[in-house]
């Protein structure tokens, strides 16, 4: 057998890391940054160690564009280096500085912020750089050092005659990279990847109107300062306890997070957990539409205030990637260039945790305001009603504060339902019913037929309504929901009352061909039935099981319902008198207007006449009016 110690070769791994490291090359500003801000946290603590003598004042991170010399520049006045530090942390790739740091005082810098790890960050510098400088001044008493590669492996180290604290990295960008020296290039990235960092970090100047003393005259006009533009905010809300802030303190930090949304939200969740891993963050409920694919892809990934992604799928349930907001963890685990999640075990238990504290949140929110929280039902029942479809855990805490609304906009919960509703007859298989409508305007008629007969009618017109009902009836072997315009509800009325019919049955046998034979087969079914006479002469239903699934196979289900043609049962009133006068009209041409008219009524009243169909049903009837 033969062992040996496999060799990398940094000729080749060198333009490997140039090219491939990072998918966005944009990112080399957020990796120098961070390593900034590790060369600040470090200093920090270790002068909290007491191992940093002297004032360390309030260091901060510097960016600055030379457009005149083509070059980028980073600063800090952190921890620096020697130059044997630069041999050891520099010139080894990956062999991470912060690690060794962490590892050094593991029982106390466990929470310092850190955020380096993989000893790889520095190198995405050249992939926009043909050269790269760093001169740095440890805070130990060493004589600076100046280091030099043009992005080969090959490089200079001599001394340099810095004498402040800190380090500063010089990139010459090269001929493919000239974006970067736009300062509103720059700028756009700071604001997007470095936007919360916990360190100051200046980025130009700006002018700053100092306020008038209260002696001075009317007509005084302000001072101006020129003063540092910090681009940042090292203290964002998320960061704080939730008993540190007020409420006009989330608001605030919403529109600093989206300042070009102008409405506020409903409320907010502040996530705060240190065990069995940590985690933190705000998320905030906006006002929703039904649209469940509108408003994803708002919530913030960060690691240790670092912007990492807006594409939280997998941290966060999908149900709640309808919400805005951030969340920040160290302990997520991320791929080598910190731009995506990597699979792992504690990934599901933070997308667990955030699903229970939601749920207790609304719960809390409902139970404290009920009457608020029905008020904002119809802007946030597509986040709670698609949660109790795809996480069982939320599906069974939501029974405690998940709503069903009236077509009266009275407002029932789970258990109230069965109360308010115990009248309501039962089915052929001794299931309770519960009406249910999905379009107030179209099912009018429908929805007043039900209300005259006493019946509650509640309004379910999300879009993934047929799902949801077919989950809770899955949960609760006793319970039916049936549309009010279903054909089910044939067998409530006829239940209900029985009222005589004023046809025989050999009138009713010479009818129900005449009718057939004018109405198309293959999208009808013809049934008589003694029904009041004010309702219409046809009335329209459909199979609840068939519509129920094409709806599931529109929003996402079983595509062999969605191509099956659309059938409808066509309840002809025989006690109506416009149905008595189709039986006696002698001359055919007359009796088919009236069934077509009968018929286009009864689709009318299901907002189903469009285009050609309804052309000829207005020209018909202006006909018969004649």
């Amino acid at each position: 057998m033969a062992t040996g110690k496999i060799n990398v070769s940094v000729e080749n791994i060198f333009p490997l890391i140039k090219k491939f490291l990072y998918s966005d090359h944009e990112i080399f500003l957020r990796e120098l940054i961070s390593n900034a801000t590790d060369a600040t946290l470090k200093l920090k603590h270790l002068s909290n160690l007491g191992e940093a003598q002297g004032e360390i004042g309030n260091p901060q991170i510097e960016v600055r564009v030379d457009k005149e010399n083509k070059t980028l520049h980073i600063a800090d006045q952190g921890i620096g280096m020697t130059a044997e530090e630069v041999e050891k942390y520099i010139n080894q790739v990956a062999f991470s500085g912060a690690e060794e740091f962490l590892e050094k005082y593991k029982d106390t810098a466990a929470d310092s912020g850190i955020i380096g790890h993989f000893g790889l960050g520095f190198y995405s510098a050249f992939m926009v750089a043909e050269k790269v400088e760093i001169i740095t001044k440890s805070f130990k008493d060493a004589p600076a050092a100046h280091w030099t590669c043009d992005g080969s492996p090959n490089y200079t180290l001599e001394a340099h005659d810095k004498t402040e604290r800190g380090t500063e990295i010089i990139l010459h960008i090269d001929e493919d990279s000239k974006e970067f020296l736009e300062e509103a290039r720059i700028s756009a990235l700071l604001n997007k990847y470095n936007k919360f960092m916990p360190v100051p970090i200046k980025f130009g100047t700006k002018e700053e109107t100092l306020p008038l003393p209260e002696d001075a005259a009317e007509d005084a006009k302000p001072e101006t300062k020129t003063v540092d533009n910090i681009v940042n905010n090292p203290s964002p809300a998320w960061t704080k306890q939730p008993s540190e802030l007020k409420e006009e303190d989330y608001r605030a930090f919403y529109r600093e997070l989206y300042p070009m949304q102008f409405e506020e939200p409903l409320f907010n969740i502040h996530l705060n957990v240190d065990y069995p891993f940590n985690l933190t963050g705000i998320l905030y409920f906006p006002k929703l539409n039904n649209d469940l694919n509108l408003q994803k892809d708002r919530i913030q990934l960060y690691q240790n205030q670092v912007f990492v992604t807006d594409n939280v799928e997998g941290i966060v349930p999908e149900f709640l990637t309808l919400l805005r907001g951030v969340i920040d963890s160290p302990d997520i685990p991320l791929n080598v260039s910190r731009s995506y999640l990597q699979a792992d075990g504690a990934v599901k238990k933070i997308s667990n945790y955030i699903t229970r504290k939601v749920a207790d949140k609304l719960n809390s929110l409902f139970k404290k305001d009920r009457q608020s929280f029905e008020q904002k039902w119809n802007d946030i029942k597509v986040v709670i009603e698609y949660g109790m479809l795809s996480e069982d855990k939320f599906f069974e805490k939501a029974d405690k504060f998940c709503l069903y609304p009236t077509v009266d906009e009275k407002y029932f919960t789970f258990e109230e339902l069965k109360t308010a509703t115990k009248d309501l007859q039962t089915d052929k298989d001794d299931k309770h019913i519960l009406l249910y409508a999905s379009n107030v305007e179209e099912q009018h008629a429908y929805i007043e037929a039900a209300k005259e007969k006493g019946y509650q009618v509640l309004l379910l017109d999300s879009p993934i309504v047929a799902h949801l009902i077919q989950k809770l009836e899955g949960a609760n072997d006793n319970l039916s929901f049936v549309r009010v315009d279903g054909d089910a509800i044939e067998n409530l009325i006829k239940k209900e009352e029985a009222i005589a019919s004023q046809l025989n049955e050999e009138e009713k046998e010479k009818l129900k061909p005449l009718i057939e034979a004018v109405v198309p087969k293959e999208s009808y079914t013809v049934q008589l039935e003694a029904l009041n006479s004010a309702q219409l002469p046809f009335v329209l239903t459909q199979p609840e099981f068939m519509r129920r699934m094409k709806e599931m196979q529109q929003s996402g289900g079983n595509s062999m319902f969605g191509n099956m043609p659309e059938m409808f049962n066509l309840v002809v009133n025989v006690n109506h008198p416009l149905v008595g006068q189709i039986l006696n009209t002698r001359t055919e041409k007359k009796r088919n207007r009236l069934i077509e008219q009968a018929l286009d009524l009864a689709r009318l009243s299901q907002n189903q006449l469009k285009g050609e169909a309804l052309t000829k049903f207005i020209q018909r009837s202006v006909d018969l009016i004649k």
